[in-house]
């Protein structure tokens, strides 16, 4: 199956190159590349315009920051491919990744997004994963309504029948997964898991968090800029949040709309309440 895969850069050059060059270095893995830079201070643009691969189909040039979402948009709206997929410019991917997941696809008919995980292999519960791991068609996956935004690959169709990323560079993607798995689709990670190292995570050799300061280190991401995390300590404590609601959390993604999440957000306050 044909793929397309979009990288979106903003800033960070020491992490852009690490990821292409991880991506790339694989010469078997088949996919088109389309490289979006939002609007970058620094050398990024020139370093994308001077990569030379035959995989490489199209380097977008921004002149402001349209997000994650407007660079989906952008090239999975051209593509002809039968699977479209993003991969974040802070992550060092498993070598023949892209195969094991359009296999996938071809054999599973509603699968969603599969995504590659994105924590260390450490923070995985196996003992409480084991309930959301279900066989589909002669592939596993660890099932939740959403998956990480930042290594996945989604049939084009489904995109196309669930429309457009809302747009703005502020934009997350659980809530659009989210929507898919309400539509009836599969998301999760492949499993046994497929590794991708998150530089950003202080686990990572890579990570710029041991060369400088949180709010150096980390100003050009989404999380900085969109979700408020402007300390180590919040930073922890989000990446501590997550991993609880993969490993425990249910699959049925009617659980987290509607009634069921006004419930939970009710029972929520009283328990604080009691604790205070």
């Amino acid at each position: 199956m044909n793929i397309t895969i979009v990288v979106p850069t903003h800033n960070r050059l020491e992490y852009t190159k690490k990821t292409l060059s991880r991506l790339l270095e694989d010469t078997t893995e088949e996919f088109d590349l389309y490289l979006w830079d939002n609007a970058s201070e620094d050398e990024t643009p020139e370093y994308l315009k001077s990569l030379k691969d035959p995989r490489i189909v199209e380097v977008i040039l921004s002149k402001e920051n349209a997000g994650q979402t407007g660079a989906m948009n952008y090239a999975w709206s051209k593509t002809k491919a039968e699977l479209v997929g993003k991969l974040d410019n802070d992550c060092l991917v498993t070598p023949g990744w892209t195969r094991i997941f359009a296999r996938a696809h071809k054999d599973i008919q509603k699968l969603g997004s599969v995504a590659l995980w994105h924590f260390p292999f450490e923070d995985f519960d196996e003992a409480l994963a084991a309930k959301k791991v279900v066989e589909f068609d002669g592939h596993k996956i660890f099932r939740h309504p959403w998956t990480c935004g930042s290594g996945f690959i989604l049939k084009r169709n489904t995109f196309l029948k669930c429309g457009l990323w809302p747009q703005g560079s502020y934009v997350g993607t659980t809530g659009y997964f989210l929507k898919i798995a309400l539509a009836g689709y599969i998301n999760g990670w492949y499993y046994p898991l497929i590794l991708q190292e998150h530089m950003d995570d202080p686990s990572s050799i890579h990570s710029l968090l041991h060369q400088s300061e949180f709010n150096k280190a980390y100003e050009d991401s989404y999380g900085y800029n969109y979700a408020d995390i402007k300390e180590m300590k919040k930073y922890m404590e989000v990446r501590e949040k997550i991993i609880h609601n993969l490993m425990n959390d249910p699959y049925d993604p009617r659980y987290y709309v509607g009634w069921r999440k006004k419930l939970r957000r009710v029972l929520s306050r009283f328990n604080w309440a009691k604790i205070k």
